[in-house]
């Protein structure tokens, strides 16, 4: 198979699989953050930028700083409520997302958990749109679904590989 192809199927299974959870759960297991993290899992497969603790690591430094960012600063809104020009409201949610994004890139620098995606994932976070603890956990708890099941459809290519060779033989 075409190396676009198979990159483009991986993705859309990897994302298949957290949009089946949400569907079937009601829970908030589908966020934008996710989409860039499939597409580096599927292009770069067995990298180290593919590695479990980086990708899995990365977004929990991005949660627990968008969390720490905002409730710290005391932000009680979301960006998509909007807020008056000018406002102490504005201003404090766009601290949280500066915040909270610096945090995240040197805490994933500082433990070589750098994965890019998780500045996204720290935005949503400290922008209020999942910003509660629980919320942060299905966070998490998400993107070890979907590193699992990147790993699983790396075992079921091995192994289709491995006997569909013998098969040819």
């Amino acid at each position: 198979m075409d190396d676009r192809t198979g990159t483009t199927l991986h993705t859309g299974l990897l994302i298949s699989t957290t949009a089946l959870m949400a569907w079937l759960s009601g829970l908030p297991l589908l966020f934008p953050s996710l989409g860039p993290s499939a597409f580096v899992l599927a292009l770069f497969q067995d990298s180290e930028a593919t590695a479990p603790r980086r990708v899995i690591g990365g977004h929990a430094i991005g949660v627990a700083a968008g969390l720490l960012a905002y409730h710290l600063l005391g932000v009680t809104t979301s960006i998509t409520a909007g807020a008056d020009p000018g406002s102490l409201e504005a201003l404090l949610l766009g601290a949280s997302g500066v915040a909270a994004t610096m945090l995240t890139a040197g805490g994933m620098l500082a433990t070589d958990t750098r994965h890019p995606p998780a500045c996204a994932t720290t935005l949503i976070v400290s922008l209020g749109l999942l910003s509660s603890p629980l919320e942060g956990a299905l966070i998490v708890a998400t993107v070890v679904v979907l590193v699992v099941a990147h790993q699983l459809l790396l075992a079921t290519e091995r192994i289709g590989a491995r006997y569909g060779e013998r098969l040819r033989s």
